[in-house]
């Protein structure tokens, strides 16, 4: 198995992240645009220099992480398999017309989110679902953090899935 950590390039008040928002819940479109473009082709040069095959490669991020996989994953034809979206939104509403068939994505968000409002994961989902994509959410009853059963049914959800390459 194949691990890539990838961190985002943009500097918010010292953090990273993987694309500017103009405020909290609202992103630099863009920004998001560019971003996704280079995050993708730094996958795919990877991919060939490290010897990986996308067509097994899951995108895994959490809030603006997941935000930016998901938009990848909506944007951008065979960047992966599948993705685990830990709290994500929904990136653009403007999204290429991509069919998602034969791809899975595992999205996990809280209850009590004040970043993520329940309608947001659920239109995220069903925009998945539109595209043809095999998608499940897992509720977890908290906030905005990652939880330890959030991780577990990701890992469980992930060991289910059959990727032929």
């Amino acid at each position: 198995m194949n691990f890539l950590g990838v961190r985002g390039n943009v500097n918010e008040n010292g953090a990273n992240r993987f694309f500017k928002r103009i405020a909290e819940g609202v992103f630099d479109m863009e920004d998001l645009r560019y971003r996704t473009t280079e995050l993708a082709e730094f996958i795919k040069t990877a991919s060939e220099k490290y010897n990986f095959s996308l067509e097994t490669t899951f995108l895994l991020g959490y809030s603006n992480g997941a935000n930016i996989a998901a938009n990848a994953m909506l944007g951008v034809q065979n960047i992966a398999i599948g993705a685990i979206l830990l709290h994500a939104m929904v990136p653009s509403r403007d999204s290429a017309d991509l069919s998602l068939a034969g791809k899975h994505i595992f999205m996990s968000a809280g209850t009590f989110d004040p970043l993520v409002p329940k309608f947001e994961t659920e239109e995220l989902y069903q925009i998945f679902q539109e595209k043809g994509a095999s998608a499940t959410i897992n509720w977890e009853q908290s906030d905005h953090r990652i939880t330890h059963s959030e991780l577990a049914a990701a890992e469980k959800w992930l060991a289910n899935i059959q990727v032929i390459s």
